[in-house]
This record gives C-alpha cells, sequence and structure tokens, in this order.
C-alpha cells in the first residue's frame, strides 16, 4: 500500500462499526466520532484531554438525546478528580440527562 492508505480503521463506536472505514465528521466542531472508549484511553494518557468530546453521547449511541452513559461517566470522572470541563458543557450535560429522564416519567430523580 501506498503511505497515504490507511492500515487500520478509526476507532468507531460501536453501532458503526459495520459501515467500514469512514470517518463520520462531528456537526460542531469537524472533529471525527470516536469510540468512547478511545477517548478514554486518550484521557489516560493526557489527562487533559478535552473532555466534551469523551462526553457525547454521539460516541456510544446512534441517538445524539441520550445522555445516560455520559452523564453516568461524568459523575465517575469528576469523582477521580477530572474538573476540566466547561460550565455550559456541564450545564448541558445536567439539563439533557434531566430532561431525558422527566420525559421517561422519572422527573422525581
Amino acid at each position: 500500500t501506498s503511505e497515504s492508505e490507511k492500515y487500520a480503521c478509526c476507532p468507531l463506536p460501536p453501532y458503526l462499526e459495520d459501515s467500514g472505514c469512514v470517518i463520520e465528521e462531528d456537526d460542531n466542531g469537524g472533529r471525527p466520532l470516536r469510540d468512547v472508549c478511545f477517548h478514554l484511553l486518550k484521557l489516560y494518557s493526557d489527562r487533559s484531554y478535552e473532555l466534551d468530546q469523551l462526553l457525547d453521547p454521539r460516541s456510544v449511541t446512534s441517538d445524539p438525546l441520550d445522555f445516560r452513559l455520559s452523564w453516568h461517566l461524568w459523575e465517575v470522572l469528576r469523582a477521580l478528580n477530572y474538573s476540566h470541563l466547561s460550565q455550559q458543557s456541564w450545564g448541558v450535560l445536567n439539563t439533557s440527562f434531566a430532561a431525558q429522564l422527566e420525559s421517561e416519567g422519572l422527573w422525581e430523580w
């Protein structure tokens, strides 16, 4: 193969694994979507790795409004003293998960 050809597929989220070596572009920042495990490895190797990419629901599920895992992952990361998520992103994460719970009839949570 030539130097410009890829020798491995990108670490895609589970719902995109069967789509082949396709780079899915993020709508907001032009960043390609990656699997949440990839982001966790990057965070492990670089403690200042951007948490917005890691907590993006699309790194886990095809539903961009499903914040269940993202919210719980953020709570675990906070317990491990990761605190470099912006206030705006933190607010969006909390309110989105709260709205999701309310829509499921779990408003007391």
